[in-house]
């Protein structure tokens, strides 16, 4: 396995090499000047731009819990994420496109990467502030904070919301405008049909497409330098910012638990023929920044949608079974939906970054499941109430270099376990520590 890990980060490097020899060959290509955290940028003729940047984020992790049965902690030293990207535009031809990697092995949330390729898409602007996306990225349909660059979190990582209710990123079309009014107000429209699957299916395809959107509004113009994807006030706005935004998305026939995989999760009916419920998300959200302070409130919900027709279920190894066993009774719709990510999520954080650039901040995150959800697993999920204090300091002004540490208290409900699943009756605590180095 090792040596295929390695295999696939020397195939990563050889294209990326290939991809940048131009801009070392003869052609009439020029390096503007750099700032730590800006990245390189390559202007050449006819106002063609490639811009390469990248970041490292070496990682610790501690877990404690305040069961006194449970004596040992949990300890993680890691790279969280070391990501490399190439973003390129062509103005004349209204053309830009972006491949991104990931060679950390770790995807948003912290589990095991599906691959390491993370972006790869061409989009094209037929007119001004209108773009058509086509490939893999993330999608406006997920709760703000996915819509914030990695190495911009206020805190060390994403809410719980995140991880429970969030696809990440999928492949599709993707169509994005925005729309200034009159007195400088701001409205950005995005609508996406994507596989439904998260990223890109290289295996059997199972299901329906997915289909959503999301408007944002900015009522005081927009945020200074992209501040409406980076989270920390570092810009100091002068004057209040603000974007309140709404997506819908509903996935037709999903085979993971919130669609983010292919395959894992797959019914059947009576005639042998795959049937896969539905899986609806609505998300409402907001970011607000001034002088320092910034704010960011979310709220998910989401529903499944079962079809009565569904008569077996495909077990890991590939058979079927008829049984879908809830308490001692057979009910097909509530097994499924206890199989789903199933149920509501608030998060909201605020901070002060000082001038100094030491940045104190705080998050409070609420997990409210379904009855049947797999929200309640004792063993990955059953915390309602996320707690969080973080203190970074910013060396840099655009994210080139930052240290941050924060301390979470879990709020563990009754029938929880630890990470062996084996039971306790207390709550935990969670230490991380993390530094970002960008270039």
């Amino acid at each position: 396995m090792n040596q295929i890990l390695l295999n696939k980060k020397k195939i990563l490097w050889l294209g990326l090499a290939i991809l940048l020899l131009p801009l070392f060959g003869k052609s009439q290509v020029q390096l503007e000047e750099y700032t730590l955290g800006d990245g390189l940028r390559f202007t050449g003729k006819n106002d063609y731009n490639i811009v390469l940047t990248g970041f490292a984020q070496p990682y610790f992790e501690s877990k404690l819990f305040t069961d006194t049965a449970i004596n040992s902690s949990f300890n993680r030293f890691r790279v969280r994420r070391l990501r490399i990207r190439l973003t390129g535009d062509a103005a004349q031809q209204k053309i830009t496109w972006r491949l991104q990697f990931d060679l950390s092995g770790n995807d948003e949330d912290g589990d095991a990467a599906q691959s390491a390729l993370m972006d790869a898409w061409i989009g094209y602007e037929p007119i001004k502030n209108f773009r058509i996306r086509i490939g893999q990225k993330n999608t406006p349909t997920d709760n703000r904070e996915l819509l914030t660059r990695s190495h911009t979190l206020q805190l060390v990582e994403r809410s719980r919301v995140t991880s429970a209710f969030g696809t990440i990123r999928e492949f599709g079309v993707f169509v994005d405008g925005s729309m200034k009014t009159k007195n400088g107000r701001y409205i950005r429209p995005s609508l996406a049909i994507t596989n439904g699957d998260g990223l890109n299916v290289f295996a059997a395809d199972f299901g329906g497409l997915k289909y959503g959107g999301r408007i944002d509004f900015l009522p005081f113009g927009t945020f200074s330098n992209l501040g409406q994807y980076q989270q920390a006030d570092l810009m100091r706005e002068l004057t209040p910012k603000l974007v309140i935004g709404g997506a819908y998305s509903i996935n037709k026939g999903v085979s993971s638990r919130r669609g983010r995989a292919s395959g894992t999760i797959l019914y059947i009916d009576s005639n042998g023929d795959y049937l896969l419920p539905d899986f609806s998300k609505l998300c409402i959200d907001f970011m607000f920044k001034w002088k320092g302070f910034s704010a960011l409130g979310e709220f998910v919900s989401t529903t499944a949608q079962v079809p009565a027709e569904i008569t077996q279920r495909v077990r890991i190894d590939g058979t079927t079974s008829d049984v879908f066993d809830v308490s001692g009774v057979q009910d097909v719709e509530n097994y499924i939906k206890g199989r789903m990510m199933l149920g509501k999520g608030y998060n909201f954080q605020m901070g002060y970054i000082f001038k100094n650039r030491i940045s104190v901040d705080g998050q409070y995150t609420f997990i409210d499941a379904d009855e049947y959800s797999f929200l309640n697993n004792g063993t990955f999920y059953n915390r309602q109430y996320y707690y969080t204090l973080g203190l970074s300091k910013y060396f840099t002004k655009m994210y080139g270099f930052k240290v941050q540490t924060s301390a979470t208290f879990v709020d563990a409900a009754a029938g929880s376990n630890d990470l062996s699943g084996n039971p306790m009756n207390g709550d935990e605590w969670i230490f991380r520590v993390i530094t970002s180095i960008a270039f």
